[in-house]
């Protein structure tokens, strides 16, 4: 599903033109992810105020966490980094950044400066001095070290303000990706060809009332809108989806998990995404510091959290199902109707920790691994290489996979997948270490320095948009739909939904 944007909007695409192959690269100087996340607020059930200003929140504020950033490369990239701003539509004040980073600069300078001349007054003390000497180097320790008191607080204000700027910075993004808005998307593949009817064709919410698999007048009674229940046969196709995904993504070298389904908001704005805010995609749980996931991508993230690997561990490879909290604001009209767009679903999730120089090939395998499963659905999609503007803040790139749903009579988003590069990582604390060719002398620990993984996340299945492609697309003349070959093993067999009653 689409990444939740730090600082900036969520919107849909459409693709524009044919996509033009491309080579990979690793020499391009994205590693401007160490300046990256969303602002680090207090979670609340509810979003903030609109129309509040996250630079005002940010004076006085003490951040959560700090990433590991390089404020060296942004400054000494400033035209390539406010470019990417731009491009990217981002409301990140790269100025500020530089300006807090140099009066920072200015005051260490400060700082290391009456240090050193604190160190010449207490060498000069121990040695032999008359009284009025002695005194009057009493005196100059004494403002020295009041001096240094003032600095040293400006100075821990200083990288409190500039962490908090800094994280709302975007990623650097790859040199082909398409720059502007939804429009400027572009092809990568298409996939087969929209179904053919000769019958009037139903949504998937006429389909479902009419085969008796969903409730969702009793959900928002339960729960509100936006909320359903599965039945009968539709809760064997959620099974069913996720077995089958989890199963196909194994066999590609794969670990399963299932997550925690609340974590910290840290560890949500670490992952870079937003917890607070208008128009946040975020549940948070009030009176404490946690939140509900909105994809498994986040607890899959944390898991290597502070760890520093062993680059013989890498590649880790994690196939993750999960539910998944969103509170889709903003959200409304008849192309959001039925599962297009809920509260609460259950998903398959890839993730990739690798070294640098593997990620942007992992992502055309992740990519493989989403148009192989939609392909074996024998669906009608097209996969498509995202514009700078609906990255959201994490991705170096993105590609999105959109199916044709003929009940709805549009192409929806189905999946997409993501290389991060080391965007979370660096804030994550997740390292490695190069393995050495040379042993380190004994009694001594490898003084190979460690470097950041990059990460990687693609989606295998989302259950519910994937049951709106089966029954919009299998759905037959006699009202019944049937079961696409490969999902009959994980449904008891199950080859077609009928009528329940006649």
């Amino acid at each position: 599903m689409a990444t939740i944007p730090c600082c900036s909007s969520l919107s849909f695409f459409s693709p524009l033109p044919k996509f033009k192959p491309t080579t990979t690269t690793t020499a391009t100087p994205f590693f401007y992810t160490r300046a990256l996340s969303s602002t680090a607020t207090q979670p609340t059930i509810s979003t903030a105020t609109p129309g509040a200003n996250p630079q005002d929140d940010n004076k006085g504020v003490k951040p959560q966490w700090k990433a590991a950033i390089d404020f060296k490369w942004i400054r000494e990239n400033k035209e390539a980094a406010a470019a990417n701003i731009r491009n990217r539509n981002s409301k990140a004040n790269l100025d500020l950044v530089l300006e807090l980073y140099e009066k920072l600069l200015n005051v260490q300078k400060e700082v290391e400066r009456l240090r050193a001349e604190r160190n010449v007054v207490a060498n000069k003390m121990k040695g032999k001095l008359e009284p009025f000497e002695r005194q009057k180097l009493i005196e100059e320790g004494k403002n020295l070290k009041e001096g240094l008191v003032t600095l040293e607080e400006d100075l821990l204000k200083l990288t409190d303000e500039l962490q908090l700027e800094a994280q709302c910075l975007p990623n650097m993004t790859h040199p082909d990706v398409p720059i502007g808005g939804e429009d400027a998307s572009t092809l990568r593949k298409m996939v087969g060809e929209p179904c053919k009817f000769n019958f009037p064709i139903k949504d998937h919410v006429q389909i479902g009332k009419d085969l008796d698999l969903f409730d969702f007048d009793a959900a928002a009674e339960v729960s509100g809108s936006k909320f359903y229940y599965l039945k009968n046969e539709a809760v064997l196709l959620e099974m069913g989806l996720v077995n089958w995904a989890v199963s196909e993504v194994m066999k590609r070298g794969f670990t399963p998990l299932t997550t925690p389904e609340i974590v910290r908001s840290s560890v949500v704005e670490k992952c870079g995404f937003q917890p607070r805010g208008t128009n946040t995609q975020v549940y948070s749980i009030e009176g404490s510091d946690q939140c509900l996931i909105g994809t498994a991508e986040i607890p899959v993230g944390g898991i290597h959290m502070d760890s520093i690997l062993s680059e013989s561990s890498l590649p880790l490879k994690y196939v993750a199902f999960s539910h998944c909290f969103r509170t889709e604001a903003g959200a409304a009209g008849s192309a959001t109707r039925g599962l297009y767009r809920v509260h609460q679903f259950s998903k398959v999730e890839m993730f990739i920790l690798c070294r640098p120089e593997e990620s942007d090939s992992f992502l055309q395998e992740l990519i493989e691994i989403e148009e192989s499963l939609y392909s074996s659905l024998g669906l009608h999609f097209k996969t498509l290489d995202m514009a700078s503007e609906d990255l959201g803040a994490p991705a170096y790139r993105k590609f999105d996979v959109e199916a044709w749903m003929p009940g709805l009579e549009r192409y929806g988003e189905i999946s997409s997948a993501s290389n991060c590069t080391d965007y979370q990582s660096r804030r994550l604390g997740i390292r490695f270490r190069p393995d050495s060719s040379s042993s380190p002398k004994k009694g001594k620990a490898s003084s190979t320095p460690t470097q950041f993984v990059h990460t990687l996340n693609a989606t295998a299945c989302a259950v519910p948009r994937m049951i709106v492609c089966l029954l919009e697309n299998y759905q037959q003349e006699d009202g019944s739909v049937v079961i696409p070959e490969i999902l009959r093993p994980f449904m008891g067999g199950l080859d077609v939904i009928s009528y329940k009653y006649k």
